[in-house]
């Protein structure tokens, strides 16, 4: 298949064209989150030629997910695939010609230099404050530009963040918010909110990527899918006294405010035990005798009611059936070691 004839319809669009098409081939694009948002937002920018997208993910398909997920399938979830390797696979099969790096990982302050570097644009999909406040120190800090993007039960929100130029995270939100929030979990979400705000986001990151500067919209988005409620918050300088921007305090990049055990929703709690290489079949024979446990290339799982012990190569794990840190801390060293 031809440049031209895969990109046809985009080469006659004037604020792409041929020039701009170029552009987008030479791209990299990272994706910090592979959910509902990132499947959405890395499916459009893969149909639409970016050259390079690292796809990072920390958690594995299931049956829940296929409802607003767009690159996943059942198969997917029967085998429990690691997401960003299940949306890499997906990707090659309706565009090979780009490259897709996968990224099995939870982006922490010891890795993201690496994970985010040598890349022109960040793109959130993540579900958590923790994680875009984290995005957010280092965008400013090495001034790479991102696009913030959220959606729950009907609401959707997004903001592009130009570090020197726009807003930043913490110019809109100085503290992060406490206290119970809506998640999907407990407020559930629609599909078309997902793909309404993952639309809009790749169309700004396109926007970015070919040079279109003075059509990046520079505000606060949000919409209400289902009462139609929009609003736009002025977003288009950085606000004095922005301990981000102003200050140049980056807190949340040197790990000052991340716990070392972290809850990620879905009644579970996950455990930071990177770089500690784990042997799958030596594992699996281990807790045989405990309960049912099975494994691919990527990711191992055990039940011993009520509880699913989810483990990755590196160490690192989720526990799905208690929100209690002491437990989940508890069942990994029974179960995994100290």
């Amino acid at each position: 298949m031809s440049f031209i004839d895969r990109y046809s319809r985009q080469l006659l669009f004037p604020g792409i064209g041929p020039e701009g098409q170029r552009k987008l081939a030479q791209a990299r694009v990272v994706v910090v989150g592979c959910g509902a948002t990132g499947t959405c937002v890395s499916s459009l920018l893969a149909r639409a030629g970016v050259g390079y997208l690292r796809i990072i993910d920390r958690d594995y398909v299931e049956p829940s997910n296929l409802q607003r997920q767009v690159l996943f399938d059942e198969a997917d979830a029967a085998e429990s695939v690691p997401k960003a390797i299940a949306a890499a696979r997906k990707i090659a099969a309706f565009n090979s010609e780009i490259k897709v790096e996968a990224q099995v990982a939870d982006l922490t302050p010891e890795n993201i230099e690496v994970l985010l570097g040598q890349t022109d644009l960040i793109l959130d999909a993540t579900d958590n404050f923790e994680t875009r406040y984290l995005v957010n120190d280092y965008a400013v800090k090495y001034k790479k530009p991102w696009i913030y993007a959220a959606a729950v039960a009907s609401y959707a929100v997004t903001m592009n963040v130009i570090p020197g130029e726009t807003a930043c995270l913490s110019c809109m939100f100085p503290t992060q918010p406490e206290g119970a929030l809506e998640t999907c979990d407990t407020a559930g979400i629609l599909n078309s909110a997902v793909n309404l705000i993952g639309s809009i986001q790749a169309t700004e990151a396109i926007k970015f990527l070919v040079g279109a500067r003075d059509k990046l919209r520079r505000t606060l988005l949000s919409f209400d899918v289902w009462s139609n409620e929009s609003a736009e918050i002025a977003a288009g300088r950085p606000r004095a006294g922005c301990p981000t921007c102003d200050k140049q305090e980056f807190p949340h990049l040197s790990g000052e405010r991340r716990p070392q055990i972290t809850l990620c929703g879905r009644d579970s709690v996950q455990i930071h035990e990177r770089n500690r290489p784990v042997d799958f079949s030596a594992i699996s024979a281990r807790l045989l005798p405990h309960g049912p446990v099975k494994h691919n290339a990527f990711v191992l799982k055990f039940w011993r009611e009520p509880y699913e012990i989810t483990l990755f190569p590196d160490g690192r794990a989720i526990i799905k059936g208690t929100t209690d840190t002491a437990v989940a801390r508890s069942l990994y060293a029974r179960y995994v070691g100290n």
